[in-house]
């Protein structure tokens, strides 16, 4: 989700203004995926990089993102959404650990569109832990490992793999995210920023998916081919 600070620097507003107005596009995307019958949302909403920023736009995003936990929760609930966060969530403070484990518990039995959102997230820091859950868990085993073996230790073991990634403010480039679920999705890239991006831009990322030919390794002679009876 990214070009919310371009967003707001070009209607001379502070950069906090295009984050306010970015929460509310995850309100309507949530809506463009139930409306949709899609099953499956991740947002990528604070990455491992992102400390980096002013610490004053840091704290900023901690507290909407608190807010948005503290109102959002009921209304997910309400139409049958499933809130997953998924990250190195031990760095941030107690309050906010506890409204995330409140709202997962809350919303743990929704099954109409599981919302996953990423936040302390790197797809490098998600295999890392996922390997060292690994070696945990099955030391004896070391240097025979396969890939199914780590696929349950990963942070979004609980989805299937994204089927279309779509990043927003016109940069080409994945920014570490779902480093190892990400080997055979879809690629959409859009100059359009995040606070912009509405449901007829999504409904062209979609269009856009519907046009391609996913082989995962074969040829598109051996997707028509018709199985012998």
């Amino acid at each position: 989700m990214d070009g919310n600070g371009r967003w707001a620097k070009k209607r001379l507003l502070p950069r906090v203004a295009g984050h306010v107005k970015g929460v509310e596009l995850v309100r309507e995307m949530v809506r463009a995926c139930l409306e949709r019958g899609i099953a499956y949302l991740t947002l990528f909403a604070f990455s491992s990089e992102n400390w980096r920023r002013p610490q004053e736009e840091v704290s900023l995003l901690m507290q909407l993102f608190v807010k948005a936990l503290e109102q959002e929760v009921e209304k997910l609930g309400r139409n049958g959404v499933r809130l997953r966060i998924v990250g190195d969530l031990s760095r941030f403070d107690p309050h906010l650990q506890e409204l995330i484990r409140r709202a997962e518990e809350k919303t743990a039995t929704n099954d109409r569109l599981v919302l996953t959102v990423a936040a302390n997230y790197g797809g490098r820091w998600d295999i890392m832990q996922a390997v060292n859950r690994l070696a945990g868990a099955e030391p004896d085993r070391a240097g025979n490992w396969a890939e199914a073996d780590i696929e349950p230790y990963l942070a979004m073991s609980y989805a299937p793999e994204p089927d279309l990634f779509i990043r927003t403010g016109g940069e080409e480039r994945i920014s570490n995210f779902l480093l190892w679920q990400l080997a055979y999705t879809e690629l959409h890239f859009t100059p359009t920023l995040w606070p912009d991006f509405n449901k007829a831009e999504f409904d062209k990322a979609i269009a856009s998916f519907q046009k391609r030919e996913r082989r995962f390794g074969r040829t598109s002679e051996q997707l028509t081919e018709t199985p012998n009876a």
